[in-house]
């Protein structure tokens, strides 16, 4: 999915650092807010982090100027929020383009918006509409993970055929999402199975901090107890 340095008309650059960072600088905001409000969250969000950075560094070749590789973001969207999923991503992006030359500078903005932006809203919307409909948080979790995943490369499609019309922006975008099909539909169905053996073992191990994070509804349990002392 990262488009590679240099490889974006400076226009198309500018554009996508101009949608990028307010949601950026949005996404700081939450995360002082959360962890003011929930400190004993860092050691999650430290672990969403890593492990954007894990999946999203396994690249696989695809369309020239750009790769096939998971993304992670799901699991950070579902857990704090779209917004500070973005700003984990765009911590990820800076560090694998100037260290594992895995993106880069001048396309920072347009990796930020697929990657950091479209897939973890995605993934955020999915999984807060399988909550409303009383589903499974495993069944959210792995539609959220996939849906984060195939929304990146959608839009990462959409702004290489936006930069390269040829010979038109539809054409062009047919022949972006059907070369990135082939790798990406079986990458996403993969990262959902392990987002969902990742968010099984923190709902074991640490449900009262999902709880918190509204992630996952209280136990009928705790809540019969606490009915029961009301009364």
């Amino acid at each position: 999915m990262h488009i590679m340095e240099g490889f974006l008309p400076w226009q198309w650059c500018l554009f996508w650092y101009l949608v990028a960072l307010p949601v950026v600088a949005y996404g700081v905001i939450q995360i002082k807010k959360i962890t003011d409000e929930h400190p004993e969250s860092k050691p999650l969000l430290a672990v969403s982090g890593a492990f954007i950075f894990i999946l999203s560094s396994l690249k696989l070749p695809s369309v020239t100027g750009s790769c096939s590789h998971p993304t992670g973001t799901g699991l950070g969207a579902v857990l704090f929020g779209p917004a500070v999923a973005c700003v984990l991503g765009a911590i990820v992006l800076i560090f694998q383009a100037l260290l594992l030359a895995h993106g880069g500078i001048t396309t920072l903005g347009a990796n930020i918006v697929s990657m950091g932006i479209v897939g973890p809203l995605s993934a955020w919307l999915v999984y807060k509409g399988i909550q409303k409909i009383g589903w499974s948080p495993l069944i959210g979790i792995f539609l959220a993970a996939a849906a984060a995943d195939l929304l990146t490369y959608v839009t990462t499609a959409i702004q290489l055929s936006l930069a390269f019309p040829l010979p038109t922006f539809g054409a062009a975008l047919t022949k972006f999402m059907g070369i990135f099909a082939v790798t990406q539909i079986p990458l996403a169905i993969i990262e959902g199975l392990l987002t969902v053996a990742i968010f099984n073992y923190i709902m074991r191990l640490r449900p009262d901090i999902l709880e918190k994070l509204k992630v996952i509804k209280p136990k009928l349990k705790e809540t019969d107890e606490h009915k029961g002392v009301v009364a």
